[in-house]
């Protein structure tokens, strides 16, 4: 069985404090000109607000995995 996450673009946030997450994440929305998947690793527990009420604004899928404490993944589809 294949990893889900295989087929999503990676975005790597781990270490980075809010609000980076969050733009990191709409500058790879904005460099795609497709329909895309995102797997955004982040650790700032904050980025959990901020990442679910922008997909929640612009209509996009996403879910989050918590990892571990410090280690949350969103899966997003645009």
């Amino acid at each position: 069985m294949s990893d889900p996450k295989a087929t999503f673009m990676e975005i790597d946030a781990m270490g980075k404090p809010c609000p980076m997450p969050l733009l990191m994440l709409k500058r790879a929305i904005k460099s795609t000109s497709t329909q895309q998947k995102f797997c955004l690793k982040a650790s700032d527990p904050n980025s959990e607000i901020d990442i679910l009420r922008y997909c929640q604004m612009q209509n996009l899928s996403c879910q989050m995995i918590k990892i571990t404490e410090h280690e949350l993944h969103y899966l997003i589809e645009s």
